[in-house]
């Protein structure tokens, strides 16, 4: 037996135009297709299929049904086989079980009390004093009541105790309410406290149009600006995209998706007519959202904000996508405007020009880098084809990615042959009569002992940006001082270095807590789990100096093999000035860095 809810998901997922369409040639007419009966074996376009409805008819023999009786009537299979047809088509695991599932969905009372928590902020927004701030922040974006309806939106009230009584008075205990994330445990002593507080409540539901989880955004100063649930049953944020479930059949039918970053944009462009929209809720895609709508269409819109944090998503979900084998374009909006303010002041029609205009990822890759002067230089050359390598590995459509080699080759003047190698991971060989700038020639053993050195460089690096995170949360006056030393660039892990510029921001004399506020809930495990360990610093002056000397060994290191990987773009002048610095490197790392590293390790290990 089929459980139910597989068959609807199943059913919801399938495009009814193309599988009918392997059997029957359809050809658009309105809305539906049309096309001779197979079943009474028609000459005539008599037979419809509503993409819509999700249903075919015959208007002569009066065939109709949905797509799994298409298969069974069409190809004589029973009703099980017609349903993993279509699953297998859809891109969905068609599982039998022995009997139907006893009793309701475990993950009922989640969607329940979320429906519930819903319906209150809803009636906060609209029915309470307490939400005449909100209504007034909706009226100046230009959001009427009609469309905050339609998306459900609502208000979460600062107040600490009305939410949970309100919620206990209808039977929903404090248990049900912290599984839904809803609230949050206190410390010992303290009782729980809403997760949603002076927030403009955004419900998010699953594709089947289940209430999930919440998207929550502060009407005044403050971070963060938008607070999502946390993972539960029901919700994980890189599992879910937005409005997924109004979008997806206009999605399918018109064979094209927008992927915008917010809620707001969302709604502006839904409202405004746009129903092929759907948002990452303030993040770049991931690999589970990628093959949702890879599920849908290949065809797909990125439509970001155009700052430097939007650019960064463009790009990391471009690459995600790709990784699908879908068509990436992206849409540029001028500076300063986002998809919410773009069509409030210049209309549907100019996104659609906006959108005519589209261009490939990597193309638009490239013509930023090109903007930047990336390609006139040999230094930034290198970088730039750093950042377009990426791409190129992560393209999955063959002929998509030879194109992309070959783009690449253009731009940058780099032989075709040795972008091939650098792809392949392949280090490229020697031109005729170049000497190698460690010497004459590197014995096997060497080049393993240097991959070695970098291999052990990156370890300790690790430890070392842990090392310096350690001192600065433990006495916050040493911030200052390691930031004159050090950038938040020179941290590689993302929560170190989330860490770290929350600690600039917050001031040297935050609390915790303070800084906390600042960061997402991996970065504060992080901070936990560092403050946890019993890892004192015996000599904490001594440990961030050789930290620091660490890290510096760690760039050198990656200078080397950067230049390592510029030689073969070098003119002759150019490589006697790579040689020179290259020997200046070794010198330094020869020299008093050595013995930083040596006593690092001894009390690393002591």
């Amino acid at each position: 037996m089929i459980p139910d809810e597989t068959v609807e998901q199943v059913r919801d997922a399938a495009d009814i135009v193309q599988i009918v369409g392997e059997y029957v040639n359809l050809k658009r007419q309105g809305t539906d297709f049309r096309g001779p009966c197979p079943f009474h074996q028609g000459t005539h376009r008599n037979f419809s299929v509503s993409p819509k409805k999700r249903m075919y008819y015959c208007f002569v023999c009066h065939e109709g049904g949905d797509v799994f009786h298409f298969l069974q009537k069409r190809l004589g299979v029973e009703w099980p086989a017609a349903v993993k047809l279509v699953g297998e088509k859809a891109g969905i695991e068609v599982r039998e079980v022995e009997s139907r599932r006893e009793g309701p969905d475990p993950r009922e009372p989640l969607w329940e009390v979320n429906a519930t928590a819903a319906s209150y902020f809803q009636k906060i927004l609209w029915d309470d004093p307490l939400g005449a701030q909100a209504r007034e922040y909706l009226s100046e974006r230009e959001i009427s009541r009609e469309v905050a309806d339609q998306f459900a939106i609502g208000f979460a009230p600062r107040e600490i105790g009305l939410f949970r009584n309100y919620m206990n008075t209808l039977g929903f205990e404090d248990g049900r309410l912290v599984d839904a994330g809803l609230l949050v445990k206190g410390e010992e002593g303290h009782e729980a406290r809403p997760r949603f507080r002076s927030r403009l409540i955004f419900p998010i539901f699953d594709p089947m149009s289940r209430h999930v989880g919440f998207g929550g955004r502060l009407l005044g100063p403050g971070e963060p600006k938008y607070l999502n649930s946390p993972d539960t049953p029901v919700f994980s944020k890189g599992k879910v995209l937005y409005a997924l479930n109004w979008a997806k059949n206009d999605i399918r039918r018109e064979d094209q998706v927008l992927v915008a970053e917010g809620y707001f944009d969302v709604v502006r462009l839904m409202a405004s007519g746009v129903k092929t929209v759907v948002a990452a809720m303030g993040t770049a895609l991931t690999d589970a959202q990628s093959a949702m709508l890879k599920k849908l269409t290949k065809n797909v819109f990125l439509l970001y904000d155009s700052d430097k944090a939007g650019l960064k998503a463009t790009f990391r979900s471009g690459d995600e996508l790709l990784k699908q084998g879908v068509s990436v374009r992206v849409v540029t909006l001028p500076d300063g405007e986002d998809p919410d303010t773009f069509v409030r002041g210049q209309g549907v029609a100019a996104l659609a020009a906006r959108m005519a205009d589209a261009i490939d990822v990597f193309e638009r890759k490239i013509q930023l880098l090109e903007r930047a002067g990336w390609f006139g230089e040999l230094h930034k050359k290198r970088r730039a084809l750093d950042r377009l390598l990426p791409t190129i590995r992560a393209t999955s459509d063959a002929l998509m990615r030879d194109l992309y080699v070959s783009r690449a080759s253009e731009v940058t003047g780099v032989a075709r042959d040795v972008l091939e190698r650098e792809l392949a991971g392949k280090t490229a060989p020697s031109p005729a009569g170049y000497v190698h700038l460690s010497g004459p020639s590197i014995a096997p053993t060497q080049r393993v002992r240097r991959a070695d050195r970098r291999v052990r460089y990156t370890e300790r690096g690790a430890s070392a940006e842990m090392e310096l995170v350690r001192a600065m949360l433990t006495v916050r006056t040493r911030v200052e001082s390691i930031a004159e030393k050090l950038g938040d660039e020179t941290f590689r892990d993302p929560h170190y270095r989330a860490i770290y510029r929350a600690l600039i921001e917050a001031g040297p004399d935050a609390s915790i807590e303070d800084v906390a506020a600042l960061l997402d809930e991996e970065t504060i495990a992080t901070v936990e789990n560092i403050l946890a360990e019993d890892a004192t610093q015996i000599d904490p002056d001594r440990t961030i100096s050789d930290s620091l000397a660490t890290l510096r060994a760690r760039d050198l290191d990656q200078r080397l093999a950067e230049i390592d990987r510029l030689v073969p773009l070098a003119d002759t002048g150019e490589k006697d000035v790579l040689i020179a610095e290259k020997q200046s490197i070794m010198k330094e790392l020869q020299g008093a860095g050595r013995k930083h590293f040596k006593a690092f390790r001894q009390r690393r290990s002591g």
